[in-house]
Formats: structure tokens, sequence, C-alpha cells
């Protein structure tokens, strides 16, 4: 029979969920940052690429203080939002709109993220670890001051020059 699932199981596996998730959004950034037009979104990705680092850093704390290795499990959902990223890309190669496209998905990228960090944030507070939901809320918090950065951009001029003609 197989053994009962507990949330100390789910907690392993949400983990090493987005293990493979920021490693892969890793990988993903100086692609982005190489299609971004506008040098403030450019900027933009260099930055949370260096935050990204960091990220997968306080990951690999939380599997030491589990006393498990740092491993990924594929993540389907970050595959398929980088691929719809990777589409926008191709698709709106050299068009006033190409920035837009990728700050809607840096912003998908964010928005799962955040849910993922909150989740496990919570479950830690559950499960009584302490400084793995420390190292969580800390992450939480640059991936949500992160989105407000890109809605910042987009609202700054980036949705407005999507709107013309052909790239400025």
């Amino acid at each position: 029979m197989a053994k009962e699932k507990t949330l100390d199981d789910l907690f392993l596996d949400t983990l090493k969920d987005i293990y493979y998730a920021e490693r892969k959004i890793l990988k993903t950034l100086p692609k982005m940052q190489r299609a971004a037009q506008s040098d403030k979104l450019k900027e933009a990705f260099g930055k949370h690429r260096d935050e990204t680092e960091g990220q997968i850093e306080r990951l690999q704390q939380v599997f030491e203080l589990l006393g498990k290795p740092a491993r990924g499990k594929t993540c389907d959902a970050i595959e398929g939002i980088v691929a719809e990223g990777e589409e926008i890309m191709d698709e709106f190669k050299g068009t006033a709109a190409l920035d837009a496209g990728l700050i809607s998905s840096a912003q998908a990228v964010e928005h799962y993220e955040m849910t993922r960090y909150g989740t496990l944030k919570r479950w830690a507070e559950e499960l009584g670890m302490k400084e793995a939901a420390d190292l969580f809320a800390k992450t939480l918090a640059e991936e949500e001051k992160t989105d407000a950065d890109l809605t910042k951009l987009a609202d700054a001029g980036v949705n407005e020059r999507a709107k013309a003609k052909k790239a400025a």
C-alpha cells in the first residue's frame, strides 16, 4: 500500500518545483534582456537575473535545513509560461509591442512565483520551520517588488508605445 502523503511531502515537492522554475528563469532572463528594446526594461531584466541567483541560494538553504539535496522537479507551469514568452519574442520581434509583451510574460512568471512562495511560506510556518518561512518571505517580497516595478515600466510608456504602428 502507498505511503500516506503529508504536508511535509507536499512541501518538499513544491520546493523542488520552484527550484526547477527559478533555474529555468535564470536561463531565460538573459534572452529576455537581449530581446528588450527599452534600456530600462533591459536593466530590469538584468537586476532580476541577479536577484534570481540570490533566490536560488535561499532555496538551497531550505533544502539544507531539510537535510535534502537541492534537486528540481520539472515544472510544467514554468515551461509553459517560458514557451509563451519565447513565442512573443519571435512573433513581435522588431515591433513596438515587443516590450509590452515581454513585460506581460515576465509578470506571468512573477505571479506564478508569488503563489508558490506565498504557499511555501505558509506551509513552513505550519510545519514550524521559522527559518525557511523567513527565507520565503524575503523572496516573496522581492517578487512582489519586481512585479510592481514591471507595472510601473508598462505604465511609464511601454504600453503607450505598443499602440504605435512601428518601433520608436
